[in-house]
This record gives C-alpha cells, structure tokens and sequence, in this order.
C-alpha cells in the first residue's frame, strides 16, 4: 500500500530484486523528506520532526495524514478512463438518508453530488493494519 511505503511501514519483502527496489525507493524517500525537513522553519516544525535516525517517521506519518485524499485522487484521476466500472472492494458510500452502503462505482470514488460521502475516496484503509488487509 502506497500510504505504508511513504511512511516508512511497509512489511512486504518479496524477491531479492524486488527488495533491491524497494531499498532504493526507501533511500528516495529519506532524501526526499530530508529536504521538506530542512525547509521547516516556522512554530518549531523543524525540532518537532528530528528523530535522529534520518528517516523522518513523524513527518512522513503527518504528511501523508494532510495529502492521502489528494494522492488518491491522482491514482484515480482515469484520463484515459480505464477505471469506470471500478469499485472499491467495500461498501464505502451512503445514499442521501444515510440507511444504506454501497461500493464505489466510479474511479472507487462515491458519486453523490452533496453530503458527506461527496466525491470522497475511502482512504481509511490504510489505518488497518497491514498484515490484516
């Protein structure tokens, strides 16, 4: 899951090549969000997120917090409209009174035009453990 990977949590291993990539997409990650640190300055951010070790878990755990909806929408943005039938594997959205569930239908996205299961994309997966998904 792409949200335990930017946070630095991600448990699968998978072959030697694949665990070579992820190595290099891991070291990627480090130097990416030592750069966002050291452009921290304002309300004490910079001390806030300084573990010690370089790999910044705070501050991946709190940026992906402020951008999974936005990250979602862009893996699901479907120009090329491969995901119109797709839908998320769980009822995620509600009617109008709010009685009833039902899956995503579009982009695994919900389709109301008001409420609040408006255009959302069910981004709470990520906060279950990833051995139980």
């Amino acid at each position: 899951d792409i949200g335990d990977i930017v946070r630095g949590r991600d448990l699968y291993g998978g072959s030697k090549k694949e665990k070579e990539k992820r190595e290099d997409l891991e070291k990627n990650l480090k130097t990416i969000f030592k750069e966002i640190h050291s452009g921290l300055s304002k309300n004490g951010a910079e001390a806030r997120y300084q573990d010690g070790s370089g790999d910044f878990f705070q501050l991946r755990e709190d940026w992906w917090t402020a951008n999974r909806e936005t990250v979602w929408k862009a893996i699901t943005c479907d120009d090329d409209n491969k995901l119109s039938k797709a839908s998320y594997f769980r009822a995620t959205c509600s009617d109008s009174d709010g009685k009833y569930q039902y899956q995503t239908q579009n982009q695994c996205r919900c389709t109301q035009s008001s409420g609040a299961n408006a255009d959302k994309v069910p981004t709470y997966f990520d906060y279950v453990p990833q051995y139980l998904r």
